[in-house]
């Protein structure tokens, strides 16, 4: 009985002062900012007519081989070099979904005269 008295102050005193120790208020977390990293604007809408829906047989019939070809879970993405640009073409279901060129065109993602020098070049 005297073995367990002299073990009661370890046990007690933790309990007393756990008790005494300041309650947390529910303070509300800090807000989080999203960091401030400039996006890009979107390319212009609009597809070139003749690549538009086109299947790969006719866009190589168009361009030759791309110079560039990975696929991209049920995608594909074609790249065609030409003099001082370059073309990406997105393709699903074996077929012309998208086409952008670097540098953009004006009023589409795709720059015609890119676009015409590619199928002069092939």
């Amino acid at each position: 009985m005297f073995a367990s008295l002299r073990r009661a102050p370890f046990v007690i005193l933790p309990l007393a002062l756990a008790c005494c120790a300041p309650v947390a208020k529910n303070a509300p977390a800090p807000a989080i900012t999203a960091p401030s990293v400039p996006v890009a604007p979107p390319p212009p809408r609009g597809e070139p007519v003749e690549f538009a829906g086109a299947p790969t047989a006719k866009l190589k019939g168009m361009l030759g081989e791309p110079a560039f070809m990975r696929k991209e879970g049920a995608g594909e993405i074609w790249r065609y070099d030409g003099t001082g640009c370059h073309a990406f073409f997105f393709l699903f279901s074996d077929a012309v979904r998208h086409v952008e060129t670097l540098p953009r065109g004006t009023a589409s993602a795709a720059d015609p005269a890119c676009l015409s020098g590619l199928q002069k070049i092939s």
